[in-house]
């Protein structure tokens, strides 16, 4: 796996940042309405406010998007468990926006 293979799977549009290697941001991508932060590990990732604070800060500062990350956990052994993690105002609107459209 890798955060670029990752972001191509969503068809996200991966963030230029000219510090990069390759003018991108490692891992971030635009997939409207989010910024997308991707952090592949084996088994596990903690989130914590300082880790959802600088992405959010960061989907601020890149369009006032909403931040999301995906997480990516598994190995060459094991198939990747994906996840998303969005803030809950999001995930409240995202639920509203499934009931009206399903009943």
């Amino acid at each position: 796996m890798s955060e670029e293979f990752e972001l191509k799977r969503l068809h996200a549009t991966p963030v230029k940042n000219s510090g990069r290697s390759k003018g991108v941001a490692k891992g971030d991508g635009i997939l409207e309405p989010f910024l997308v932060d991707v952090k592949e590990y084996d088994e596990s990732f903690s989130v914590s406010r300082k880790v959802w604070g600088k992405l959010s800060s960061d989907a601020v500062n890149n369009g006032r998007r909403e931040p999301m990350l995906l997480l990516a956990l598994g190995s060459e052994d094991k198939a990747p468990v994906r996840v998303w993690v969005i803030s809950d105002a999001m995930g409240q609107e995202m639920l509203s926006a499934w009931r009206e459209i399903n009943g």
